[in-house]
């Protein structure tokens, strides 16, 4: 089952340029850093109440940021649920037709298991289900 909205991903093209806006400006506070070599990006965790927000650098030309960013630009990339059971979760999104990008959940940011649903089935937004490792 769906708990909350984790986080909003946030593609950047630096955490560093973007950091001044969202603590200075916003007032939000970076819970930390951290470099995820499988999906090629570096995060920053921004605290805004419950939820937060996922800063999005690439780390490669290559990477899915890189590519979001060369056709969009900068802004929203997608949307994260947090789940009980991340299993399940994608169980029934596919027993609804929804195409996963993800079968199996892997590790990323936060040491979170994390899956993606295609933007494609998902009425344009790129969602992602979370779950904390037990």
């Amino acid at each position: 089952m769906i708990t909350k909205i984790d986080h909003l991903g946030i593609a950047v093209k630096s955490i560093d340029d973007a950091l001044p806006y969202y603590e200075g400006m916003l007032g939000l506070k970076c819970d930390g850093r951290e470099e995820i070599e499988s999906q090629q990006v570096r995060t920053a965790l921004l605290a805004a109440g419950d939820v937060h927000l996922e800063l999005l650098e690439p780390t490669s030309d290559e990477s899915p940021i890189a590519r979001f960013l060369e056709q969009h630009g900068p802004g929203i990339h997608h949307i994260a649920f947090a789940t009980d059971d991340i299993h399940d979760q994608l169980a029934q999104a596919k027993g609804h037709g929804v195409r996963l990008i993800h079968e199996v959940p892997f590790v990323g940011a936060a040491d979170k298991l994390v899956a993606f649903l295609h933007p494609k089935s998902t009425f344009g937004v790129l969602t992602e289900f979370c779950q904390a490792k037990h």
